[in-house]
């Protein structure tokens, strides 16, 4: 079979459109005009005989065929710069721009506090990071990398555990010092004031639920103040508002520190999964297997 060339400069185009997210956009990021950018679309639909994107005046969106044809051939792309990489004999393959989703609690208070030692580890590589509550079709919007907490959700990329986060009991020092300090769950009944951390599946507030050696003890607790945030729930803390249940990946740095106190130790909660995804690792980049080395590094510590 004769190789077409004009097919691989299409893919491209089509990796530009969707990483970008317009024509427009696309066009920009390589130099073209926003109708070369659509005559290259159109011919690479006409070669691979499918419709890749539904188009209206507004937004562009992959079909499904087109999402299958790019899930198919992204991860060939970005072994193919690899490739080149290896060819010109360079040591920095680690390199180009990596596009990541991320949970957002994560995105703020993990991975881009942290994210300086990654970048000046790799010069030539930038990042794009997308935070976001939920992770939505990755394939389809041109992400490298997904991180969110969870079940695994459905898709086509590989998922994997990254960590099981458990839920800790919090206060700060000052707020102990007016209201003293809890020995049992049922203490958080008398008198206490817990902030709420607010379910966005029910509109109400996550229970308090205790496991015990020998029982399990659910708490009904009373707080005035309701956060839909994660940020906003260690600074209510931080703040003596009250008794936070925040995880523990996000609140170790202050305990840590002595900035907040974890109460009821032995009284176990509920922990919470945090999965990675990324295409197959046949198919994997430099710059994927970096960050996500880089990523097991930081949660590990």
């Amino acid at each position: 079979m004769v190789f077409d060339s004009r097919l691989l400069s299409g893919i491209g185009v089509l990796s530009a459109v969707v990483e970008a997210g317009s024509f427009v956009r696309a066009g920009e990021a390589l130099g073209l005009t926003q109708s070369a950018v659509s005559r290259a679309v159109g011919r690479l639909e006409q070669r691979v005989g499918i419709r890749i994107f539904n188009r209206t005046a507004r937004s562009i969106s992959l079909t499904e065929e087109g999402r299958r044809f790019y899930e198919a051939v992204a991860p060939h792309l970005a072994g193919m710069e690899d490739a080149a990489i290896d060819a010109a004999g360079s040591s920095a393959r680690v390199r180009g721009k990596l596009r990541v989703n991320v949970d957002g609690a994560f995105g703020h208070h993990v991975l881009t506090p942290r994210m300086q030692p990654f970048l000046d580890r790799y010069p030539e590589l930038s990042v794009e990071v997308f935070v976001r509550d939920r992770m939505g079709d990755l394939v389809a919007e041109g992400f490298d990398v997904g991180i969110h907490f969870g079940p695994p959700e459905p898709s086509s990329l590989i998922c994997r555990l990254l960590l099981e986060t458990p839920v800790l009991t919090c206060a700060s020092p000052d707020y102990l010092k007016t209201h003293g300090t809890p020995k049992h769950p049922k203490d958080l009944e008398d008198g206490h004031h817990c902030i709420l951390m607010r379910d966005p599946s029910t509109g109400k507030h996550y229970g308090w639920d205790f496991l015990g050696a020998d029982e399990t003890v659910s708490v009904t607790v009373q707080g005035r103040l309701m956060v839909t945030d994660t940020g906003a729930l260690l600074g209510a803390c931080l703040g003596g508002l009250g008794i936070a249940q925040p995880l523990a990946i996000y609140s170790r740095d202050l305990l840590r520190e002595g900035r907040l106190v974890q109460l009821l130790p032995e009284w176990a909660r509920e922990t919470f999964p945090l999965y990675v995804y990324h295409h197959s690792p046949n198919m994997m980049s430099a710059k994927v297997r970096a960050f996500l080395d880089y990523v097991a590094e930081i949660v590990s510590r």
